[in-house]
């Protein structure tokens, strides 16, 4: 038996060059920033605020892109999440691989796989800090007018 897979085997493997993988990776990081800007605009339609978008690519293997939005209140916070999954699937074609939190209401968490979303109601965001907690993460502010609506212009 043994004899039969080593013989159906190639004796190489096959190599990928670093440039192919290179662009592979910058294709994939192309993509999730478009839904990243994508379930943005979606959070802003419905009033999100301090709406921020986080490239961890680079320091966590758990998502390319985190977006972290503000909603004032528990119907709120759950609005923005429907309008997301809303958008994103008929934009994108894609739903969230899975959902936490739509029950309570003051903190939403959505597994997109490259993204993860997390919308929150001010007195969570302000505890749990992930804007801090990933600070060495790039980060890519997304204008809003409750943001800049108080100032100066």
């Amino acid at each position: 038996m043994s004899d039969y897979f080593q013989a159906n085997f190639p004796l190489q493997s096959v190599t990928v060059t670093n440039s192919v993988l290179k662009a592979t990776l910058a294709d994939t990081e192309d993509v999730s920033k478009k839904i990243a800007l994508t379930i943005a605009d979606a959070a802003a339609d419905r009033k999100a605020g301090e709406i921020l978008l986080l490239f961890v690519a680079d320091v966590s293997y758990l998502a390319d892109y985190f977006v972290v939005v503000t909603g004032y209140s528990k119907a709120q916070v759950r609005g923005i999440a429907e309008a997301i999954e809303q958008k994103v699937e008929a934009e994108w074609k894609r739903r969230p691989l899975r959902t936490a939190g739509k029950a309570e209401g003051s903190w939403v968490l959505q597994d997109y796989g490259e993204l993860i979303v997390h919308i929150m109601m001010p007195r969570e965001r302000e505890f749990y800090n992930l804007e801090a907690f990933w600070g060495h993460a790039e980060r890519i502010e997304y204008p809003t007018t409750i943001d800049i609506g108080d100032k100066p212009t």
